[in-house]
């Protein structure tokens, strides 16, 4: 059983930044594809973001491409997303996901399927 914690979220003007972090309680950390996922009010849950056991970025969102970027630290069990340039339709809950699944095709580590792992969210609200 993986627990996960973000942190880091909160209200933020357009154009502004804002960094997230995930603390994972599993010593076998690395053994994880990490990746981010967002939910509006009124919406379904969002692919962001998607970093490798080794911390290279798998994918991201089109929506976010050039303004987000993920990272891990293995040591550390964590997870980040630093986010730039923040838009007012960026607001969602936040949440960071584990995945043990390993695939050929890193498409489809962009779905909720492949996450058996979630954190509870952090709120990320971008007022215009």
């Amino acid at each position: 059983q993986v627990q996960l914690v973000e942190s880091g979220g909160g209200l933020v003007q357009a154009g502004g930044s804002l960094r997230l972090s995930c603390a994972a309680s599993e010593r076998t950390f690395s053994r994880y594809i990490m990746a981010w996922f967002r939910q509006a009010p009124g919406n379904e849950r969002e692919f962001v973001a998607a970093v490798s056991r080794s911390g290279d970025p798998i994918s991201y969102a089109d929506s976010v491409k050039g303004r987000f970027t993920i990272s891990r630290d293995n040591a550390k069990n964590m997870v980040f997303l630093q986010m730039n340039s923040l838009k007012p339709e960026d607001t969602a809950v936040y949440r960071c996901a584990a995945s043990a699944m390993y695939y050929g095709d890193n498409v489809y580590y962009t779905k909720t399927n492949a996450y058996i792992y979630w954190g509870p969210g952090t709120q990320v609200t971008v007022s215009s």
